[in-house]
């Protein structure tokens, strides 16, 4: 079993388990991740996923070894886009490394021990946020070998890093360690070796304690503006109001009863 899934109360936890590739992805590989997530997606009990490897390595990138035997036109031809492409999950479209092509309404967090790179690291950057152990590291590895950044690459990175150090990052291919990838904006948290996935885990738990609908409206409007100019963008913020009456008011009746006072998080 090459992709494990497994549940703990509200969370979906994706593994990819293999080690002995350095978790590289295969095209089967890719088809379970995408199912994988489609499934947290259309589950209502589900509120936040974990995406992690196994100990000491989250993903070395797409199977360099199956492309160099198996690639073909009909590989090609299966992941081409059109005009028509919306990403959407009511027309999922898969990418080479899985789900890097579905825009989910739930956030995922990525688990790194090890390297994330070159598909690897377009994974981690399809996550909402990433959690780094000290030794893990990114980069664009697949420079060396003429293999372009067709999983969102190229498109999530300067969103998250600015242009100036995503053209670093992509031009050079170089290494960067997780206190780099922290000084960037790469990473949203570094941790001690060994404890990428607990520390995932309890943030994907404190996310699950919140009102899902206000966080979930929050979330898909600061992804959507970034194709939007400032005037649209606000307008489609205001649909949130809607949210605000049916799980809003009903959180401004627990802070005038006392609840949450002093920015404190414990009893909401």
């Amino acid at each position: 079993m090459t992709i494990r899934v497994e549940t703990q109360d509200a969370v979906t936890i994706v593994t990819i388990d293999r080690a002995e590739a350095r978790n590289a992805v295969n095209p089967p590989m890719a088809d379970a991740l995408f199912k994988a997530f489609l499934a947290f997606e259309r589950d209502e009990t589900q509120k936040v996923a974990v995406l992690t490897g196994v100990p000491g390595v989250f993903s070395a990138g797409f199977d360099l070894k199956w492309a160099s035997t198996a690639a073909d036109d009909k590989w090609f031809a299966e992941h081409d886009l059109d005009a028509s492409f919306d990403h959407a999950d009511d027309r999922p479209r898969k990418g080479p490394m899985g789900p890097t092509r579905l825009s989910l309404s739930k956030p995922v967090i990525a688990a790194i021990s090890g390297p994330a790179v070159a598909g690897g690291m377009e994974l981690a950057l399809w996550c909402d946020l990433r959690v780094m152990e000290q030794s893990a590291y990114m980069g664009v590895y697949c420079r060396r070998w003429g293999v372009p950044l067709i999983d969102g690459g190229t498109v999530r990175l300067p969103r998250i890093v600015g242009h100036g150090r995503a053209m670093d990052l992509i031009l050079t291919g170089r290494k960067v360690d997780a206190q780099e990838c922290r000084e960037m904006g790469l990473a949203n948290r570094v941790c001690a070796d060994g404890h990428a996935l607990e520390t995932a885990l309890a943030l994907a738990h404190d996310l699950s304690r919140f009102p899902q609908r206000c966080m979930r409206a929050d979330r898909v409007s600061a992804i959507r503006q970034w194709s939007l100019e400032p005037e649209v963008a606000l307008a489609n913020e205001w649909k949130s109001a809607d949210t605000f009456r049916k799980e809003g008011m009903a959180g401004a009746e627990r802070f005038a009863a006392g609840k949450g006072r002093a920015g404190d998080f414990d009893e909401i």
